[in-house]
């Protein structure tokens, strides 16, 4: 790995579990065992090391989907849509930083979330293509696919805000929580868009 990728990583680390605002230059570089100046080598100040981080959560949710598609059997219907919602539920309990991260990013606005939105909008956008695509052919109840991809979207994102909450209320977040949270996204999603058993789906 890279120097680059060391200080990526650190930095997403830190960025996703203390805050952005919360976390210096000068923290990621004595966790890292590094000086100050080295990270402004590789990223010229705090501002370009966000704005890399952001890039490289935006194509890691990429590569994972593609990943865990491409090993499924699933090609059409609410079988690809399932694969979908356990990748993105897998990658959240594997790295809860990055998550945070996204939250943090969100959270304070222009310009930085813009860059954000810039760079997972066209993975949005393929995910609202194919539900159109799969209710025009019948196979998905018509309903409004961006909207319905913005809902599992911030359904993911958010498990970072309700981690902070339960540990707020004294509760420690478990697997078992998020498996239930992952079941209840797809159950939502299955009552939203399969027929019903006899139910005669027809193309919009």
């Amino acid at each position: 790995m890279s120097t680059g990728d060391r200080i990526l990583e650190a930095a997403l680390r830190s960025f996703g579990t203390s805050g952005i605002d919360g976390t210096s230059l000068d923290a990621i570089a004595r966790d890292l065992g590094m000086t100050k100046q080295a990270i402004l080598y590789w990223y010229p100040s705090k501002d370009a090391l966000v704005d890399a981080v952001i890039d490289f959560c935006a194509s890691e949710l990429q590569r994972r989907f593609a990943r865990g598609l491409a090993g499924s059997t699933a090609t059409d219907g609410f079988a690809r849509i399932e694969t979908i919602v356990r990748v993105a539920f897998r990658l959240a309990a594997r790295h809860p930083s990055m998550l945070g991260f996204m939250r943090e990013v969100n959270r304070l606005g222009p310009p930085t979330s813009t860059r954000l939105t810039e760079a997972v909008t066209p993975l949005l956008t393929a995910a609202a293509g194919w539900l159109d695509d799969e209710m025009d052919a019948g196979r998905l109840r018509r309903h409004d696919p961006k909207l319905l991809v913005l809902m599992a979207y911030s359904s993911v994102t958010g498990l970072a805000t309700e981690v902070e909450v339960l540990r707020a209320l004294g509760e420690e977040p478990t697997l078992a929580s998020l498996v239930r949270r992952r079941d209840q996204l797809v159950d939502l999603l299955r009552d939203a868009l399969v027929s019903d058993p006899g139910e005669r789906p027809s193309p919009a």
